[in-house]
């Protein structure tokens, strides 16, 4: 692949505008731009918690989510692009049996939070479900692939669980609720 970024600064984009994929210029305050960012988001905040000591199952699957985001990123950016495919989705469902395989049946709600990583889970988790709301009002006005609203739907899953399993692995459990607590 060669260069993508020789000039970070271009200065086209100072107008309130921005370019997608397949050259085109949009406004930046655009639903299309919207979700591009949401993905984006969600995308940093797993690279926040991969910056943590994690398991290394938790790790690789973490990893492979980033470059999935990345795919999806880019479908995202090219109107009528897809790249998303259902074996990522695959992927997520196993990863999820995989780890939800260990953990005690949940008989509560749970709050987010525990250890740091699975806070940094939850938050993920809550950053993945802003990202499929846009997701879906994007495809309420435009072509959007159905697998990628899937994925990101399993992958709020992902998510939820692997707080869970982190909160175990730091020595922990899960935050149970109490409703009416401080009354």
């Amino acid at each position: 692949m060669g260069h993508r970024l020789s000039k970070i600064y271009t200065r086209t984009g100072d107008a309130g505008e921005t370019g997608l994929g397949d050259g085109s210029r949009v406004p930046k305050d655009g639903l299309r731009i919207g979700t591009l960012g949401e993905v984006d988001e969600l995308n940093s905040c797993i690279g926040l918690l991969l910056a943590e000591p994690l398991p290394d199952n938790v790790r690789a699957a973490l990893d492979g989510v980033q470059h999935d985001l990345f795919d999806l990123g880019g479908e995202v950016c090219i109107p009528g692009h897809t790249s998303m495919k259902d074996m990522q989705v695959d992927r997520l469902e196993k990863l999820l049996d995989g780890f939800n395989a260990d953990l005690p049946p949940l008989k509560e709600f749970i709050l987010p939070g525990g250890t740091r990583p699975a806070a940094l889970a939850h938050l993920a988790r809550t950053v993945c479900r802003r990202a499929e709301r846009a997701l879906v009002s994007l495809a309420n006005h435009e072509a959007v692939s159905e697998v990628s609203r899937v994925y990101l739907n399993r992958l709020s899953d992902l998510l939820f669980v692997l707080g869970r399993v982190l909160n175990r692995a730091g020595g922990g459990s899960d935050v149970l609720w109490q409703q009416g607590k401080n009354r």
